[in-house]
């Protein structure tokens, strides 16, 4: 699949993609990024060739400032505030980010901010940044609210009242307490980071493409009461074992040492090996 932006660069490689945010001077969320962004969505959802996506910045001391505050300005405010009965198009953005049958990273490693900070509270991962990774929730200084989903995710990330000091305190949230209240999933020193991820996305993107979709299918699944998330976990676990791909790695692994005590020692080793290339 090709992809055309102006202000994200693209590649993909070994069914990984990379996004790479370059909107200077500070990666505002202008009405252009954020149609760029909602795209990249839709295309990375439809691109078969794609199993995991990281979305990183160009510009180290920001990933995403925020939206733009002048365009929303401009947002249409002369009939009353209607209760829509569907998602608008900045809460399905995030939810693509989240549901789609991909792994979405978010590699966060300076400032992000107000819808910045809501779109990466909508993807699967996010990493920081020791000392360096900022969050910060804006808007109600400004007399809005989050409303990209920020009201929404952060309570679920990091409990109701964290997400309540975040949002109406308004203060940076530095990467140390971000990561032990579950925001960030991990920090890294600022040279580690970046390796990291890259391991972590070619080890995820060298499995079984339909492992990979259905385990994520079947995580969202946690959402639901868990008698129904159980009774998806057993659907897709048995659509799995139909899999050729299955087959053969559950095969492989019991002839390269899997359920010997050797063998067993290393078996994320193991499980590496069953996907290498010839």
């Amino acid at each position: 699949m090709a992809y055309d932006f102006q202000l994200i660069r693209v590649s993909v490689k070994d069914r990984v993609a990379v996004a790479v945010i370059d909107a200077p001077p500070i990666n505002v969320m202008t009405l252009q990024l954020y149609a760029e962004l909602a795209q990249l969505s839709k295309d990375i959802e439809a691109d078969d060739a794609v199993s995991v996506l990281v979305l990183r910045s160009a510009d180290p001391d920001f990933f995403i400032a925020h939206f733009d505050v002048a365009a929303i300005l401009t947002f249409p405010t002369d009939t009353p505030a209607e209760r829509s009965a569907v998602l608008n198009d900045f809460h399905a953005m995030g939810e693509r980010f989240r549901t789609m049958p991909k792994v979405t990273i978010a590699q966060i490693e300076g400032r992000v901010g107000g819808g910045g900070s809501e779109t990466a509270s909508g993807f699967d991962l996010r990493y920081g940044v020791k000392g360096k990774t900022k969050i910060n929730q804006m808007e109600v200084p400004l007399g809005i609210l989050p409303g990209g989903g920020g009201t929404q995710r952060l309570p679920r990330l990091i409990g109701r009242g964290r997400a309540i000091e975040v949002i109406l305190g308004a203060e940076d949230l530095d990467a140390e307490t971000a990561e032990r209240w579950g925001y960030l999933d991990r920090i890294f020193e600022a040279d580690e980071i970046g390796p990291f991820v890259d391991r972590l996305t070619a080890r995820i993107a060298s499995f079984p493409v339909e492992a990979v979709r259905a385990a994520k299918l079947a995580i969202n699944a946690a959402d639901l009461p868990l008698e129904q998330g159980l009774i998806e976990e057993a659907y897709q676990f048995q659509t799995l074992l139909r899999t050729e791909s299955a087959k053969r790695n559950m095969t492989r692994f019991l002839e390269i040492g899997g359920q010997t005590r050797e063998g067993e020692k290393d078996v994320a080793g193991l499980g590496a090996q069953l996907n290498q290339k010839a």
